[in-house]
């Protein structure tokens, strides 16, 4: 119980943990506030208690695929903040100016919703153990172990993005969040299978080279959504999702890249 507890948290507190330690990174190195991280928190405490404690509500609805709908929206959701969020980043960087309430609501909400879809499972999970009598222990001290783990990982990952020139932050956390965020719409993918709305399959198994159920496993999963027996429909969401999110950075870079030259060959005219 001790272990598996120790696996289960970190598996749930990683993505989340990740998430947060580039936005807030970034934010830092883009000298924006910061002020909605303590109501994002307010709302991930409260969206996981109250998703977990209706988790069987939420599970018979629409049929009895509820559960797996409120997952596959709630990362699609992320996922279009998260494109959303890079692309005033690239703004931001290019033409600093104060972040508008729509940006600082857009962060606030990414923020919260991961925590709510991470949370609620960590909820389900330790409700469920909760009475076992030879368990109660080894449940809490896993829990807490695997706690510590994730925010000492997100606490690392935090100061090792801010170690970095402002530039090469921004190129990180990019690349980062759409790795991540190309995860989410994989694991999206997953749950839309489990409902019977896409297509099953197997391409391949990579267990033997890398166990999904390892710490290494688990650290690339929080990443870049790693999944050791994927489907044609989930790899093809995934490459689909990381093309777009890649390109509409790259063209948004490019756009700025452009109005900038005419003014630099200005200054030097002059």
């Amino acid at each position: 119980m001790l272990l598996t507890s120790v696996i289960i948290i970190i598996r749930e507190v990683l993505e989340a943990a990740f998430l947060i330690s580039i936005l807030l990174s970034l934010c830092v190195q883009l000298n924006l506030t910061r002020h909605w991280f303590k109501w994002s928190l307010a709302g991930g405490v409260a969206g996981s208690i109250a998703l977990g404690s209706q988790f069987g509500w939420v599970s018979n609805l629409f049929g009895g695929i509820g559960q797996e709908l409120v997952d596959a929206g709630l990362q699609v959701f992320i996922y279009l903040c998260l494109l959303y969020i890079c692309f005033k980043f690239i703004d931001h960087y290019f033409k600093p100016s104060a972040s508008n309430a729509t940006f600082r609501a857009i962060l606030t909400a990414v923020i919260a919703c991961a925590m709510t879809r991470e949370g609620s499972e960590i909820y389900i999970y330790l409700l469920a153990f909760q009475d076992l009598p030879e368990g109660g222990i080894s449940l809490y001290s896993g829990s807490i172990i695997g706690f510590g783990i994730g925010l000492s990982c997100c606490a690392l990952f935090y100061y090792w993005i801010l170690s970095f020139s402002v530039s090469r932050s921004l190129l990180l956390g990019c690349v980062l969040l759409t790795t991540m965020a190309s995860g989410m719409m994989l694991q999206a993918a997953k749950m839309l299978i489990q409902a019977d709305l896409l297509p099953d399959g197997q391409l391949w198994d990579s267990n033997g080279l890398l166990a999904e159920e390892s710490l290494a496993g688990q650290l690339l999963y929080a990443l870049v959504g790693y999944e050791a027996t994927p489907a044609p429909a989930q790899l093809m969401i995934y490459m689909a999702s990381g093309l777009t999110m890649a390109g509409v950075m790259i063209a948004r870079h490019q756009y700025w890249r452009h109005r900038q030259l005419p003014k630099e060959a200005n200054q030097y005219d002059n």
